[in-house]
């Protein structure tokens, strides 16, 4: 079905590209867990990332960030966790703040006049700042780019879509550990949430001043 194109106001949102999930020699490295798939998609990225900086798209990054202490772990707060998750938290500490593991990975380093939140948990909207800076930049619409597509960014993306924002999600941008779990969340934001397009689509909508979505 063929709609009308229109106009809306979008920020690139840039989900936990950091070292300790990406990255050789980072916690998931170490770990033994398998991040090819995370860095597969870094090229597509920092492609996406130019191109909405060179039409005057904000661009927020966020940071998953764990203290030192454990204080924040879900350890702390559940007593039913999935067991594969467990065991990560407890091999050992992942993304702590103020360390290489926790910072963005080199080839995405955001600029002076990007943004980076802070989160603590899956969602980039659980407790953080985002939606105030989001509001001051009138921004009506999130492309969603980064890791992991069922876990964070799909955790994000809900948060978003019930918080009124309209979605987009940048296919070839976004990466899973499990090809299952990818093919799931896709199916869902085109079901449920809103557009999934790969990164040459994105292209082809964009204008100068805004992004027009053909749906």
């Amino acid at each position: 079905m063929k709609i009308n194109k229109h106009d809306v106001n979008p920020a690139l949102l840039v989900i936990d590209m950091q070292n300790g999930f990406v990255s050789k020699g980072g916690s998931y490295d170490l770990m033994g867990i398998d991040t090819s798939t995370y860095l597969n998609i870094v090229p597509n990225i920092k492609s996406l990332i130019q191109v909405c900086r060179s039409s005057k798209i904000p661009i927020f990054f966020t940071q998953a960030v764990r203290e030192g202490s454990g204080i924040d772990l879900l350890t702390r707060t559940h007593r039913i966790l999935p067991k594969s998750r467990e065991e990560r938290i407890k091999m050992r500490p992942i993304c702590v703040r103020g360390t290489w593991d926790a910072d963005i990975v080199d080839e995405l380093s955001p600029l002076t006049q990007d943004h980076v939140v802070i989160k603590r948990r899956d969602s980039a909207f659980q407790d953080t700042e985002i939606e105030v800076w989001l509001r001051s930049f009138g921004i009506d619409a999130l492309i969603f780019a980064g890791i992991d597509t069922s876990i964070c960014v799909e955790s994000s993306l809900r948060d978003a879509f019930n918080h009124g924002y309209d979605i987009i999600l940048i296919s070839d941008a976004t990466a899973s550990s499990v090809g299952k779990n990818y093919n799931s969340t896709m199916d869902n934001v085109r079901d449920y949430y809103g557009l999934v397009m790969n990164l040459e689509e994105f292209k082809s909508n964009l204008s100068y001043e805004t992004l027009r979505i053909k749906r």
